[in-house]
């Protein structure tokens, strides 16, 4: 579908003067679709679920929804973040409700109070010693216990995958950071494991998440809507993606100073990057729900977490050093640039997320060449669910 191609000399995209159809508009509002991503997606794939830091005490825990699953994440008594379906082995009520906490020693259903460990086994219930399985045995204290969740750590997140036989995290996630920068060690250098967190915003936004992901893709609608940060990177004044192209940065504009609303100085740049990483800005797509923003002296993390087809909470950490935050430092230049960015992202996402049930969208629209490379996230779609017109 797409035009796109490479030269050699440069390893920029060659792209042909094309309109380009998109996906029709129902796929941004049927239930049915909606349930088909679920079960393709966010169910098989790895979904960045919780920054690991957030949950720094045994027994802290995080509730995250995935697809239709409710996911509990939390930290043992010996160290180590696990994650288990929210649901009580004996008549499937939901262990935690709330969204994030801290419990002593168990977590406990608290409708008839089967109690498990912080490493998913069962401790204890009501009468313990006369139940029996169906063989007339005692009960086996591990298959009773909560269903295990697949977690990886990276980039101090968090990822689980409820997928019986996840795919591989090296190739779909590093992958995804390798394909973006040309190296699997460029992203290194950002020690984003070891970074804190100086600010977090969450958007519950009115739109499909495929219209954020899109959005996030392409700079044709810089010029238009992101005034700020047009400022501080001219290049995306002339529509350019600067993600499209393998390992480029956009550059900061001659009297840009720092990553910031008004272009002053930002921090002291991190440091792991390098002057050919200094005084640029990186964006990096890992699908399906994470974006990636990096810049010198902080980085800026979305994860999605889609909850209906016209409905996506976005939750946008601000990533700095521990000097930066512990220090008590202004961070509110440097946050105030993306947060507008965001907002405006996504009142434009809210703008277009009514107009995809209109019979003027039945059959999409189009992908000018600016914008070609969304064809492949389409293509990805439908390869992954299946060609659902």
């Amino acid at each position: 579908m797409t035009t796109a191609s490479r030269s050699e000399s440069t390893d920029l995209p060659v792209r042909t003067p094309a309109l380009i159809p998109t996906l029709g508009g129902k796929w941004y509002v049927e239930d049915s679709i909606f349930a088909a991503e679920q079960e393709h997606l966010f169910e098989q794939m790895w979904f960045c679920a919780v920054r690991s830091a957030d949950l720094a005490r045994p027994g802290q825990f995080r509730r995250v929804q995935v697809g239709r699953e409710s996911v509990l994440i939390v930290r043992g008594r010996d160290g180590a973040l696990r994650a288990f379906l929210n649901i009580c082995r004996h008549r499937g009520a939901m262990l935690c409700t709330e969204d994030e906490g801290q419990v002593k020693r168990n977590l406990r259903c608290p409708y008839h109070a089967w109690t498990y460990g912080l490493d998913g086994k069962l401790v204890t219930a009501p009468n313990m010693s006369a139940l029996k399985d169906a063989e007339g045995e005692d009960i086996d204290r591990v298959a009773y216990g909560l269903v295990p969740v697949a977690l990886r750590e990276w980039l101090g997140y968090a990822w689980v995958c409820l997928a019986d036989e996840p795919p591989s995290f090296e190739s779909e996630v590093i992958g995804a950071v390798t394909e973006r920068l040309g190296t699997a060690t460029a992203i290194d250098a950002y020690d984003i494991d070891n970074l804190k967190v100086g600010r977090r915003v969450v958007y519950d936004v009115a739109a499909n998440w495929k219209l954020i992901v899109e959005n996030f893709m392409e700079c044709y609608h810089c010029a238009t809507i992101h005034p700020e940060l047009t400022e501080v990177l001219p290049e995306f004044a002339d529509g350019l993606a600067a993600q499209v192209f393998v390992g480029h940065g956009a550059e900061f504009g001659p009297e840009v100073a720092g990553f910031t609303v008004d272009g002053s100085p930002g921090f002291e740049r991190l440091p792991g990057v390098s002057p050919e990483q200094d005084r640029r800005y990186y964006a990096i797509t890992i699908r399906p729900t994470v974006f990636v923003n990096l810049v010198p002296d902080h980085i800026i993390f979305h994860r999605m977490y889609p909850l209906a087809a016209d409905r996506t909470v976005v939750e946008c950490d601000w990533l700095y050093t521990g000097d930066v935050v512990a220090g008590g430092r202004d961070v509110s230049h440097s946050v105030e640039l993306f947060h507008r960015v965001n907002e405006q992202d996504f009142a434009a996402c809210e703008r277009t997320q009514p107009t995809m049930s209109s019979r003027a969208y039945r059959n999409g629209g189009v992908l000018v060449p600016a914008e070609h490379h969304i064809a492949e996230f389409h293509e990805w779609l439908l390869a992954r669910i299946g060609d659902m017109r």
